[in-house]
């Protein structure tokens, strides 16, 4: 998995994994450019270490100069200041189905209202904390948005209404949030655009791990961009963009006496002082 370790995200490991993910029907010399891009990529963001707002801005140009997506993207940050083994929560890719207009709902609502038949409904909740402290953080803001079950975030879904699976929740007096989601599943990247090309191209699969993203902030306190990804997934080993952590995969539990859910999952945060 794409683990920090001891050396970090962009680890000489890490770097390895990546290259070595390329199938065998890769072009060769394809394979000799992708390596070396790949290679120069991660030593490029290990000697600046490049901040998630530089690393943001780089990305959000390219989006705009190709004309990618459209306004309706990682919070990859390389300091060593996420490592897992600091008590902070790690953060991952922001991927391109972010919105920047997520309503505000209020604690124990759901954010599903298109629940598909073959849908798992979940209780998510947790306690967003200072990773110094240990104090609960009051008024933090839960950015939460993920896709149904047949794959497709709502921006892509003519037949999900606006908004669906999306949502922001604020903690209360304890630092809590609760909310009704849907136990996520895999799903391909799409084939028809640079991303789809380029997994072809090395010869890889297009399949993301079951995932659900978060932004979660508060005022005097690093921003923090995530994903949660289900343990029981298969695709946890080989995500085709390489975000899973072992930190960030997390355990559907049965969930009783709820008419609205049958299965719980607890999630805490922690959060980083930004001075």
């Amino acid at each position: 998995m794409g683990s920090q370790g001891d050396t970090g995200l962009l680890g000489k490991e890490f770097t390895q994994s990546v290259v070595d993910a390329m199938g065998p029907k890769t072009p060769a010399r394809f394979r000799e450019i992708m390596s070396s891009l790949i290679r120069h990529l991660h030593e490029f963001a290990l000697e600046t270490q490049l901040t998630t707002d530089e690393w943001m801005m780089g990305v959000n140009a390219i989006n705009w100069a190709g004309q990618m997506s459209d306004d309706k993207l990682d919070d990859i940050t390389f300091s060593a200041a996420t490592r897992s083994s600091s008590g902070l929560t790690s953060s991952a890719i922001l991927g391109p189905f972010w919105r920047n207009d997520h309503p505000v709902r209020q604690n124990g609502t759901t954010i599903s209202f298109d629940t598909p038949k073959d849908a798992e409904v979940a209780f998510m909740h947790g306690k967003v904390t200072d990773v110094k402290t240990g104090k609960p953080i009051v008024g933090a803001t839960i950015d939460i948005w993920q896709a149904s079950t047949n794959g497709l975030y709502e921006q892509q879904d003519p037949n999900q209404r606006d908004l669906n699976l999306r949502g922001k929740y604020v903690t209360d007096d304890e630092g809590r949030y609760s909310l009704y989601c849907l136990r996520p599943t895999p799903y391909p990247v799409p084939d028809d655009g640079p991303a789809g090309q380029l997994l072809k191209l090395m010869d890889r699969h297009p399949f993301r791990p079951a995932h659900i993203h978060l932004v979660v902030g508060y005022k005097g306190y690093k921003h923090l961009t995530t994903q949660i990804f289900d343990k029981g997934c298969k695709y946890l080993a080989d995500d085709s963009v390489f975000a899973v952590k072992d930190e960030l995969c997390v355990t559907f539990l049965p969930r009783k006496d709820d008419p609205e859910a049958k299965l719980d999952l607890e999630y805490d945060i922690a959060l980083a002082p930004s001075a």
